[in-house]
């Protein structure tokens, strides 16, 4: 008698507990934001591929983030949406791992993305002449691949922790889109590897991620402190700017959630649930303003 058989056919997203009748209303400002962010990245992916002047590391990580927001809100978005107008909340086990997959995947890859850009900046500041010898193609094309191959061997184990476990018939999911700590908690078994490695893995190589982002911007901190200029000053500060509100705009909500969720049990679940929609959405939607509006280099592009 085999308890692993007991998989179900199909899930149910349930969407927002609580806010089914508002479905239609939430999901005006979800689809305007996702369709921004969708002309934004799409708009900053072709002014980099076709301006042979901004084939430089600084931009080509910035099309590798574009690329992560874009796999990041579009693995979750459709089917929210699907759910909202048409309440087709089914999903097979199948294709609900599959979004689990790519939505930690890119959220993991984006972090390594966020890293090399602090390098980048570091680099570029503190040693403006090795920055070439430095950063060249090949360095950027492996720190490409470093993202990739980190992001799949720390979230491809989830797939195998949630595929051991029985399901004995429940198979709602409170939530618009399927994730790793959701699909567990329908299982009647003991899931505590999957809480230890979904929270303490993961987590970790974000945290290790934003620690060295820290320490590279402590660097050029000090280091803009002994440029004897003040106009070098603020051109370095202006490099700089727009990569740290991306990392404000990734790190604080992440931290956010998993705080609340672990500490802010008195906080009523669908407002988890809206705090997670928004942040598939948020990101991907000012990243691209703050490039675009911010960098002058993708400024005059875009405007030309």
């Amino acid at each position: 008698f085999n308890l692993t058989s007991f998989t179900p056919a199909t899930f149910i997203l349930g969407g927002i507990p609580g806010m089914e009748k508002s479905h239609i209303w939430i999901s005006i400002p979800f689809c305007s934001m996702y369709l921004v962010a969708l002309l934004g990245n799409g708009v900053v992916l072709f002014v980099i591929r076709t301006e042979r002047s901004l084939h430089q590391p600084m931009y080509l990580f910035l099309s590798m983030l574009a690329i992560a927001d874009l796999m990041l809100s579009t693995t979750t978005v459709p089917k929210m949406l699907a759910l909202f107008w048409f309440s087709a909340g089914e999903i097979s086990f199948g294709a609900c791992l599959t979004q689990m997959f790519f939505l930690h995947f890119s959220f993991s890859a984006e972090s390594v993305i966020l890293l090399a850009m602090a390098f980048d900046r570091f680099v570029a500041i503190c040693y403006p002449l090795r920055y070439t010898a430095v950063l060249t193609q090949s360095a950027v094309v492996k720190t490409g691949l470093v993202a990739l191959v980190r992001s799949f061997c720390i979230i491809f184990p989830c797939i195998f922790l949630l595929k051991r476990l029985p399901f004995c018939g429940h198979n709602v999911i409170p939530h618009t889109y399927c994730e790793h700590m959701g699909v567990a908690r329908l299982a009647c078994a003991d899931i505590s590897i999957n809480i230890f490695y979904g929270l303490a893995v993961p987590f970790a190589a974000i945290v290790v991620d934003f620690v060295l982002i820290v320490v590279s911007y402590v660097l050029i901190l000090l280091a803009l402190f002994r440029l004897p200029f003040r106009t070098a000053r603020h051109k370095a500060f202006n490099t700089c700017g727009s990569h740290v509100c991306v990392i404000l705009f990734f790190y604080i909500p992440a931290f956010f959630t998993v705080l609340t969720h672990r500490f802010g049990q008195e906080i009523p679940h669908h407002v988890h649930i809206l705090l997670a929609n928004l942040y598939v959405l948020i990101p991907p939607l000012l990243n691209t303003l703050v490039y675009g509006v911010r960098t002058q280099q993708i400024k005059k592009k875009v405007v030309k």
